[in-house]
């Protein structure tokens, strides 16, 4: 009986080859490729499929917070636990699941964004998805705490607590950045205590009974 040998062709993932090859560029070279052509040359793809996954380089950089963003809520999730959580539990746990996550791409991320003005708000181009995407896991944690009264509804500005979240992050993401403690200890601390002070002015305070009464 004669046997047959079947040749398995293996696919390339265009999108992840993309990706490393850009994040080793920046971490060898300190900064973005010169141009897509040229490092599509360099990934022995054509320039034409680049275009099929990204627009730009600032695309993959968009790209690359929200695969970590989206391997936070992965993380969490995972944890069996997070929908127990009270919501200020649940942004400390976002928060710290999240440094994690920013911890497997730091040597990438310092390249970037380390030693430069900048906070996520001063880069509208690549946050933009990040930012809607947060955004909506932040007001599911914010409508949870009003019902539950944890959080306080007020007039006007409740309508700005998610971005008041998201400048938040954007602090934890420069102080990590910044932070040259023993496995980050300082950031561990400035998020417990920026968490707190947040939740405890969203919550309901005396002058709010007042105003109830």
């Amino acid at each position: 009986m004669e046997s047959t040998t079947i040749k398995k062709t293996t696919k390339k993932d265009y999108r992840k080859l993309i990706l490393e090859g850009f994040k080793n560029h920046v971490l060898e070279h300190g900064d973005l490729p010169k141009s897509v052509f040229k490092f599509a040359k360099d990934l022995k793809m054509k320039e034409e499929d680049f275009y099929t996954y990204f627009t730009s380089f600032e695309s993959i950089k968009s790209t690359v917070l929200v695969d970590i963003f989206d391997e936070t809520l992965a993380a969490i999730e995972a944890q069996g636990v997070f929908n127990e959580y009270s919501a200020r539990e649940k942004f400390l746990s976002f928060l710290f699941t999240w440094i994690e996550e920013l911890k497997k791409n730091r040597s990438y991320l310092l390249s970037l964004y380390h030693n430069k003005p900048m906070s996520l708000a001063s880069l509208p181009k690549e946050t933009k998805e990040f930012k809607a995407k947060f955004k909506d896991f932040a007001n599911e944690i914010i409508l949870e705490g009003k019902e539950t009264e944890e959080i306080a509804s007020r007039p006007v500005i409740s309508d700005r607590y998610d971005e008041a979240l998201w400048i938040q992050v954007g602090f934890v993401f420069k102080y990590w950045l910044d932070d040259r403690s023993p496995r980050f200890e300082k950031t561990d601390a400035a998020i417990e205590k920026s968490v707190n002070l947040a939740f405890d002015l969203m919550g309901k305070s005396a002058l709010d009974s007042f105003l109830d009464f």
